[in-house]
């Protein structure tokens, strides 16, 4: 413990029954005289007994009946705290094989001081049981109430980005109790700011009228997409294949599925044979491809040709009928013998 020393004048005092705690001699008349605790030092021997200097200001710390100077008490016998690395001097919190400071020994999740709230050690980690008890339903997938904290076993109510046991409430037209399909509204037109955000029951929300999104079956109090037959949010409008939202722009409709364009001719349109990109326009079909209208030229002049152009094939590629007259008889001979040399026409 931490104490001070007080210095003190003998004067006239009888010295003859006095002597100094450490060393054992008596005093000099007129002598300076430490006093602690009822004990009596030469002021050259009250020093600490580690380093032998004297007491800064006279403060010291006693231990088993060893006085020592503030430095060397820390560094003999005060834990250093397991989150700053300092000494911890007065209360020490013993936790997780560490020492700490009380304001250091927190919770890993919420950083709540558990010194006096108390914690669970789960997986190495010190936790208030709040956190604990929500770790441990996502270790079970579940969900914690936002008002009670205890474990949600069955579906939960969301409520202004919350979830709770849907006992919690009551419908706020007809008072019954809620379950997890009551719905949330937040806004209304015609109705105040106060008579925004409250849980009706399903049969009391769906006499309210207010459409219900396809995708996550919430109620939809702004701007609301209409599509394949069904109402949506316009975040959760999204294409089939890519899940990104339309957001105004085109989408396209198969089998009761949205598309964005380029994932519809991905998969249900075409692509060009030359440039490998989705033909938005028309498109022309020859030798078993397709091609956009100004990439369908001729592989061997590269003459832009149209459906109305006479073409060959030569090696599964179009050629202009100009180009194909230059060709050595023989190779032509053999070209007519395998394709019987029939000019195509580009279809559209």
């Amino acid at each position: 413990m931490p104490g001070n020393d007080v210095v003190g004048v003998t004067g006239n005092m009888s010295l003859g029954n006095m002597f100094c705690s450490r060393c054992g001699d008596g005093f000099e008349p007129h002598e300076k005289i430490v006093n602690s605790n009822g004990e009596l030092w030469h002021t050259q021997c009250f020093v600490c007994a580690q380093c032998f200097r004297p007491f800064p200001d006279g403060t010291f710390y006693e231990f088993e009946g060893r006085k020592y100077c503030e430095h060397d008490f820390h560094v003999l016998f005060a834990p250093c705290c397991g989150k700053c690395g300092e000494f911890v001097i007065g209360r020490v919190i013993k936790a997780m094989n560490a020492n700490w400071h009380p304001r250091c020994f927190r919770c890993e999740d919420c950083s709540k001081e558990l010194a006096d709230l108390g914690f669970i050690r789960n997986q190495g980690r010190a936790l208030c049981h709040e956190c604990n008890a929500q770790a441990k339903a996502v270790g079970l997938g579940k969900y914690i109430c936002h008002k009670c904290h205890g474990v949600i076993d069955d579906k939960p109510l969301r409520f202004r980005g919350e979830v709770y046991h849907p006992y919690h409430f009551n419908c706020a037209s007809c008072k019954v109790e809620l379950n997890s399909d009551a719905r949330e509204v937040k806004s209304r037109p015609g109705f105040t700011s106060n008579e925004m955000n409250e849980l009706y029951c399903l049969r009391c929300h769906d006499k309210m009228g207010i459409p219900i999104c396809g995708a996550c079956r919430r109620p939809i109090e702004e701007r609301v997409v209409t599509a394949l037959g069904k109402h949506w949010h316009v975040e959760h409008f999204v294409c089939a294949k890519c899940e990104k939202p339309f957001l105004g722009h085109r989408h396209y409709e198969k089998k009761g599925l949205a598309y964005c364009e380029t994932h519809y001719h991905q998969l249900f349109g075409n692509l060009c044979f030359v440039c490998n990109q989705v033909i938005a326009g028309d498109v022309f079909t020859a030798l078993n491809k397709a091609w956009c209208v100004h990439h369908f030229a001729c592989s061997v002049c590269d003459q832009k040709m149209n459906q109305k152009t006479k073409f060959y094939e030569c090696d599964l590629k179009p050629v202009c009928k100009k180009c194909y007259e230059k060709y050595p008889a023989e190779l032509r001979r053999r070209l007519r013998k395998t394709h019987e040399a029939t000019p195509k026409k580009a279809a559209v």
